[in-house]
């Protein structure tokens, strides 16, 4: 590999002619960070000729904890490290670089051509150069750029049908949706993302048609289209998930869209899942999808138990849920709408004023079932009065209440309808019937699918059974493993 050109600022420099503009001479930024970036063309280069996906893998987690510290110059560096200056996509993304002032960098047009030391024309490189660009557009706030940058990367992707371009192009598709999101345009990219959808089946991309059906799923309920959603959702290829964090995703939606459709158990199944299947540091999540299943529960007639509502980082953003919570579980009409009305504007931020106002019957179930537990005799006026009900006629309303929560099997009573009272028969021991069963029951079959998900989850190298692993190896596996632990928080940070 040649060495870095020195530079000495007295002596002014030869201006070569060159087809794109000028970059920033390697020795001028910072020597660690450049070297990470060559380390990562590096592995990229070495993933793409001995076709290792988990090589490139490797290169997007080293790429995301340096996106912090890379500036405009370190990008037009390595864009003219890694791409040959007569490229069309070197002409392109220099373009999209902000340039800084020349007092704070050396310039040498020259340069590039002496450093390059990777192969050109390599379809990974070039794709990691839009990825990189892309992802550094965005954290500047420039969105316009940032979507011109997208745009073109994808019509170069529809162009490629490799496999170890295939993890690239999953964290282009998700920085595509992203920037379209920021500028709140996502209705203008469905199409192009069914299009993506359709060629990533046609090529066997698992992975990008894991991507990609969630970002539809997205898309579609960004917009309430929940029917599209689950009907795009329900004829999608089914296979085994490739990435923990693209699955947690898709539980999410699948809850969303169970909610929605009233079928709360199996919302409750899936939300709950993602929640804990995702990572600790994807705070922001796993919020959202503990406020979605304490709904869900509470619509199921559960009281979801106070520990949820304490977790670490999520007291403040559940304490709108855990009064809510309160209100349904002493069954307070005016407390509950009180709660609603309140916390109004957190509730439609967080899209589920929808699914409250259906808590309403929960609300006057529950306070029910504390009446018919209190007296064995009561009369429906009295009744009324307790649920705070504010109808014109409340009697009427009470007796229609109790006779539907009688049928439903909310309680166990009887209406004497000739004095206007609500007659509650006696408890019976809840262990002489099969609820105990029933209850055992889930729990083992629970205990049992979290055992069959772990071990499903683990990974063992290839044919670790027939060849023995020799020192090299070792060295390498272990040097992996300190990598991928070091990143994986910032990494999931960054996916959530």
């Amino acid at each position: 590999m040649p060495e870095d050109v020195q530079m000495n600022d007295s002596e002014p420099q030869p201006a070569a002619p060159a087809p794109a503009a000028a970059a920033p001479a390697l020795s001028t930024l910072h020597p660690a960070l450049m070297s990470d970036l060559k380390e990562i063309a590096t592995v990229i280069e070495a993933g793409s000729l001995s076709k290792e996906v988990r090589r490139i893998s490797r290169a997007f987690r080293l790429t995301v904890a340096l996106r912090r510290r890379v500036a405009a110059r370190d990008v037009s560096a390595f864009l003219a490290f890694a791409l040959p200056p007569s490229s069309e996509a070197y002409g392109r993304l220099t373009a999209l670089v902000p340039k800084e002032d020349d007092t704070e960098m050396d310039v040498d047009a020259a340069a590039p051509a002496t450093q390059i030391s990777i192969k050109h024309g390599l379809p990974e490189i070039e794709i990691f150069c839009y990825l990189l660009v892309l992802i550094f557009l965005i954290d500047q706030k420039k969105y316009d750029e940032a979507k011109a940058c997208a745009n073109v990367s994808i019509a170069r992707l529809k162009n490629l049908n490799r496999r170890t371009v295939d993890v690239l192009a999953s964290r282009l598709y998700f920085y595509y949706s992203y920037v379209y999101e920021l500028t709140n345009s996502l209705a203008e990219i469905r199409g192009n993302l069914l299009a993506l959808h359709r060629m990533a089946t046609l090529h066997r991309d698992e992975l990008g048609q894991e991507t990609l059906l969630n970002l539809l799923l997205r898309n579609y309920l960004h917009y309430n289209l929940y029917d599209q959603a689950e009907k795009l959702r329900s004829k999608a290829p089914r296979f085994e998930a490739h990435s923990n964090q693209q699955f947690c995703r898709y539980l999410f939606y699948l809850g969303k869209i169970r909610t929605i459709q009233l079928e709360y158990t199996d919302a409750k199944e899936s939300l709950l899942q993602a929640a804990r299947k995702a990572p600790t540091t994807a705070r922001g999540f796993r919020i959202q999808c503990n406020k979605w299943a304490i709904i869900v529960r509470l619509l199921l007639g559960e009281i979801p138990e106070r520990t949820v509502f304490m977790q670490k980082g999520m007291k403040k953003a559940l304490t709108p849920y855990f009064e809510l919570t309160n209100a349904v579980r002493v069954g307070d009409l005016e407390l509950f709408r009180a709660v609603a009305d309140k916390f109004a504007s957190t509730f439609s931020a967080d899209r589920t004023r929808n699914l409250i106002v259906r808590l309403r019957h929960n609300v006057i179930r529950t306070g029910l079932r504390n009446i018919s537990i209190s007296y064995s005799r009561i009369s429906l006026a009295d009744i009324a009065k307790k649920l705070r009900l504010d109808s014109e006629n409340p009697i009427a309303d009470a007796e229609s209440i109790v006779a539907k929560a009688i049928r439903d099997g909310a309680i166990d009573a009887t209406i004497d309808h000739a004095n206007g009272w609500m007659v509650s028969k006696e408890t019976g021991d809840v262990y002489s019937t099969n609820e105990p069963q029933i209850a055992f029951n889930s729990r083992i079959a629970f205990c049992l699918n979290m055992h069959n998900e772990a071990v499903k989850a683990m990974r063992f190298p290839p044919n670790s059974h027939k060849e023995k692993e020799s020192a090299e190896k070792r060295r390498e596996r272990l040097q992996q493993e300190e990598e991928l632990a070091k990143h994986m928080a910032e990494e999931d940070d960054d996916d959530f």
